[in-house]
C-alpha cells in the first residue's frame, strides 16, 4: 500500500503529464495489433496539478516520500504497473487525495481522472498481469475433519474445533426452506460451558489450528504450510483415527461396503481391489490412475497373504491414504499432481486437460461452499465432463447451496471476515463493567452469536447484503436483550452457560441492527477500560470496505488506557488529536478516525452513553470519503449505505478472496467489477453474489463456459 504523501504526488503527477501527453503503448490482445493511445485531461486539473504537487516531488532537492516523479514520469509507458496503478484509482476514487491541506479536487475532475486511470489500469492488466493461482494448497484443520467425516460417514466430529465459534443444538439449519427459524438453540464453542464437549472419535487429537492470515482467512496457500514434523504427525494422526474405539460399524457410515469383511466364498483380495478404487477416487478427488491403484491395491493383497485380517488390512490402506500428499492437499493445474496420480495421459491432450480443469472445479466449489471433498455427484459430473456446462453448473450450486453441509460455509467465512476471534480475548474491567460478568463467564459468549445467526439469516433467506449493515431485524437471547434492550419481547429462559436460546427479534431503534453496531464488534475493539476509535476505524475500514490501513510507525507511543491528570477534562477525540501531529500518521488518520468516531457513543461493552465519564459530551460527527457527512450513528450507517456499492465490492472481494484461498491481485479487479455489478443488478441478494463468484473467471480457472453468464435471480 502507498503511504499517502506518495499517493498524492503521484496521482497529481501523473494528471501533469495528462495535461501535456500521454502516450501508452498497449498489445491489443483480441485483434493482435499494437497501437498508441494518448489521454488527456482538462487544463483545469493539470493547473491544479502544477500548483499543488510537483514542486515537492520532483522539482526541490528533497523529494518528499522518496518518490521523483519527474523520473517516474518519464517511463515511455505508463500501463507496466498495475498495482500502482490500482493504488491510484483507489485513492482518488474514494476522496483520500489530495489531502485535506491541498484542497479538494472537483467531482468532475475527480471523475475524468478516475476515468483514465482506469483505463491505464486495464491496458495494464491485459499487457503484464497474470491471474495468479493458489496451485496447490493444504487442507487447513477445519476442512481435514470435515473430509474425513465425509470421506467415512462418520456419525461424529473427528476432533473438535474451537474455531468454529457457534455449535447448533438442534437441526435449525435449513437452507432448502429459504427461512429461518424464528427461535434457535445454540452454544458459544470457544467460552462456553461444555461447548467443546461433543461426540468424537476418542483418542484422536487435532493438530493445531491453522491462524488467519493478515487481512484474510485460514484457508490461504501461502499461510498452509507443511514441515516434516507436521507430515509425521499427520501419519500418527490418520492411524489414530482408524484406531480409535470409536471407529467402529455403529459409527462409520461405510464400514458395511469398506470395512467388513466379505462373505464366505468371496476372494479377499479381489473384493479388496473392487471397494479400493471408488474410495481412493473418493479420498483423491479424481478418477484414481492405475499405477496409484496398484499400489494401493498390492499392499493390501500383500498383507492379506500375510494372513491378516480383512478389517484391519483396509484400515491400513484408509490411514495410509489420509496420510497421502494427495488428500491433504487440493491442486489446481494437473501437471502440480504426483506423477502416480495423473495417470499416462499429461495435460497437453486439450480433451485430458479440460477434463482436469473440471475435476479440479469441482473441489474448489465443494471446499469454498462445504469446507469438504466433493460428494459424488459433483465428483461424477466432473470426471465425465458436465460440470462445465452452465446449467448444470448452475444446478449444482443450487443443489449445494440448499444443502445442510452450507452450515460450514457459515462455520467458517463470517466469523473470519468480521474478525470475531477477537472477542474472546476481550476482558473488560471488571470493576468499571461488572455488569459484563455472571460469575465466572462473560456477556461475550451471547455477543459473539448475535452477527453470526444474522448472517445465517440474510443467506438462507436470500435477502440483500444492506441487511448487514442496517438490519431491521436480529437475533438476540434474553440476556442481550436485558443488558442492550430491543423493541421486540425477550423470549425463552435465562441467559444460560449452555444451551443459548436466541429469538428474532425486530429493530425499530436504528443504533442498533445490523454488524457495525454490534455489542461482539464494539466490545472487541475496545480496550479494557474505554473505547478505541481508531481500532474500531481499522475495523471499519477493513471489514466493511476491504481497505486495510497501513500499521502504524513502529516509534508511535499507544494512548495510555487512563487519562493523566492533565488530560481529565479532555474528550477522546481531543487526546487522540496528538497522533496527527505526525505527517506520516495523518493521511491514515483522516481515513480511519472518522469510522471509529461515529461508533463513540457506544462505551466499551457496546452500551449507548451520551457522555464521558468526565461529563462532556460525546461528539461522534464525521464525514465519510470526504462526500457524506454525519452527526451520529444513524447518520453514519445512512453514509455508508449512500456508499452501498462500494460496501458490496469490498465484501465481494473478501469473499473471492475467501474462495480462490488466496490474495486477490490486479488481474482479478475486472472480474470483481462484474460480480459486483450482477449483484447490484439483482437488489444486492448475497446468494446472487456467491453464485458470481463461481461462475468468475479466477474460480472457473480453466473451464470454458462459452462465456455465458446467468442473469436472473438464483
Amino acid at each position: 500500500m502507498i503511504r499517502p504523501v506518495v499517493t498524492t504526488a503521484l496521482v497529481i503527477g501523473l494528471s501533469l503529464l495528462s495535461a501535456e501527453a500521454w502516450v501508452v503503448f498497449a498489445d491489443d490482445k483480441a485483434d493482435q495489433k499494437t497501437g498508441v493511445d494518448r489521454f488527456a485531461v482538462s487544463e483545469e486539473v493539470a493547473s491544479v496539478v502544477r500548483d499543488r504537487c510537483i514542486h515537492c516531488h520532483g522539482d526541490s532537492d528533497e523529494v518528499m516520500g522518496g518518490v521523483d516523479l519527474v523520473k517516474f514520469l518519464e517511463q515511455s509507458n505508463q500501463s507496466s504497473k498495475p498495482a500502482l496503478l490500482q493504488d491510484l484509482i483507489r485513492v482518488v476514487d474514494l476522496g483520500e487525495m489530495p489531502p485535506e491541506d491541498e484542497g479538494e479536487l472537483t467531482s468532475d475532475v475527480r471523475g475524468k481522472l478516475v476515468e483514465e486511470l482506469r483505463s491505464l489500469f486495464d491496458l495494464a492488466v491485459v499487457e503484464h498481469a497474470d491471474a495468479e493461482k493458489a496451485e496447490i494448497r493444504r487442507m487447513n484443520r477445519f476442512q481435514y475433519n470435515n473430509a474425513v467425516k465425509d470421506l467415512f460417514q462418520l456419525k461424529s466430529i473427528v476432533f473438535t474445533l474451537p474455531e468454529r465459534m457457534m455449535r447448533q443444538h438442534g437441526k435449525y439449519f435449513d437452507p432448502a426452506s429459504g427461512k429461518m427459524p424464528d427461535a434457535v438453540r445454540v452454544g458459544s464453542r470457544p467460552l462456553g460451558k461444555s461447548q467443546m464437549i461433543e461426540k468424537r472419535l476418542a483418542g484422536v487429537a487435532a493438530f493445531p489450528q491453522d491462524l488467519r492470515a493478515e487481512h484474510g482467512f485460514d484457508n490461504r496457500a501461502d499461510q498452509l504450510s507443511i514441515s516434516p514434523l507436521l507430515m509425521e504427525a499427520f501419519l500418527g494422526l490418520s492411524q489414530s483415527i482408524v484406531g480409535s474405539p470409536d471407529f467402529t460399524p455403529a459409527n462409520v457410515g461405510i464400514w458395511k461396503d469398506f470395512f467388513a469383511a466379505p462373505a464366505d466364498g468371496i476372494s479377499h483380495a479381489d473384493e479388496a481391489k473392487r471397494r479400493l478404487r471408488p474410495f481412493l477416487s473418493r479420498a483423491f478427488r479424481r478418477p484414481v490412475s492405475e499405477k496409484a491403484f496398484n499400489r494401493y491395491a498390492n499392499y493390501a493383497e500383500n498383507q492379506l497373504a500375510r494372513g491378516i485380517g480383512f478389517t484391519e488390512v483396509m484400515k491400513r490402506v484408509s490411514s495410509a491414504v489420509l496420510a497421502s500428499p494427495r488428500f491433504l492437499y487440493l491442486y489446481s493445474k494437473p501437471e502440480t499432481l504426483p506423477a502416480s496420480t495423473r495417470g499416462e495421459t499429461t495435460s497437453s491432450d486439450p480433451v485430458e486437460a479440460s477434463r482436469q480443469a473440471e475435476i479440479d472445479l469441482a473441489s474448489r466449489l465443494s471446499f469454498f461452499l462445504w469446507g469438504s471433498i466433493p460428494d459424488p455427484e459433483l465428483l461424477d459430473l466432473a470426471s465425465s465432463g458436465r460440470l462445465g456446462d452452465p446449467d448444470v453448473l448452475q444446478t449444482q450450486f443450487r443443489r449445494m447451496i440448499e444443502d445442510p453441509k452450507l452450515k460450514r460455509f457459515c462455520d467458517s467465512f463470517p466469523s473470519q471476515w468480521l474478525q470475531l476471534e477477537r472477542i474472546i480475548s476481550s476482558v473488560p474491567n471488571r470493576e468499571k463493567f461488572p455488569g459484563f460478568y455472571m460469575s465466572k463467564y462473560r456477556h461475550s459468549m451471547h455477543m459473539m452469536l448475535e452477527p453470526l445467526l444474522l448472517f445465517e439469516a440474510v443467506l438462507i433467506e436470500n435477502m440483500p447484503l444492506t441487511q448487514l449493515i442496517d438490519s431491521d431485524f436480529t437475533y438476540r437471547s434474553p440476556l442481550l436483550s436485558r443488558v442492550y434492550g430491543t423493541t421486540g419481547e425477550a423470549k425463552g429462559g435465562g441467559g444460560g452457560v449452555t444451551v443459548l436460546n436466541f429469538t428474532r427479534q425486530p429493530i425499530t431503534d436504528r443504533r442498533q441492527g445490523g454488524v457495525i453496531t454490534s455489542p461482539a464488534v464494539l466490545t472487541m475493539t475496545s480496550g479494557t477500560d474505554r473505547t478505541k476509535p481508531i481500532t474500531r476505524g481499522a475495523w471499519v475500514s477493513t471489514v466493511i470496505f476491504n481497505l486495510p490501513p497501513e500499521p502504524p510507525p513502529a516509534d508511535v507511543p499507544p494512548l495510555k488506557e487512563k487519562p493523566s491528570t492533565d488530560e481529565a477534562e479532555l474528550t477522546l477525540r481531543e487526546r487522540l488529536s496528538l497522533h496527527r501531529e505526525r505527517a506520516d500518521c495523518a493521511g491514515c488518520h483522516e481515513q480511519i478516525d472518522p469510522l471509529g468516531f461515529a461508533l463513540e457513543n457506544f462505551d466499551a461493552i457496546g452500551k449507548w452513553r451520551d457522555q464521558y465519564e468526565n461529563g462532556r459530551e460525546i461528539d461522534s460527527s464525521g464525514r465519510l470519503f470526504r462526500r457524506h457527512e454525519f452527526t451520529d450513528v444513524v447518520g453514519f450507517k445512512d453514509a455508508i449505505l449512500a456508499e452501498k456499492d462500494r460496501f458490496v465490492r469490498g465484501f465481494a472481494g473478501h469473499l473471492l478472496s475467501f474462495a480462490l484461498a488466496r490474495e486477490l491481485g490486479p488481474a482479478d479487479q475486472r472480474e470483481l467489477d462484474r460480480i459486483t455489478a450482477a449483484t447490484i443488478a439483482d437488489e444486492y441478494r448475497i446468494q446472487t453474489l456467491i453464485r458470481e463468484v463461481v461462475f468468475s473467471k479466477p474460480f472457473l480457472n480453466g473451464v470454458d463456459l462459452a462465456e455465458r453468464r446467468f442473469t436472473a435471480s438464483p
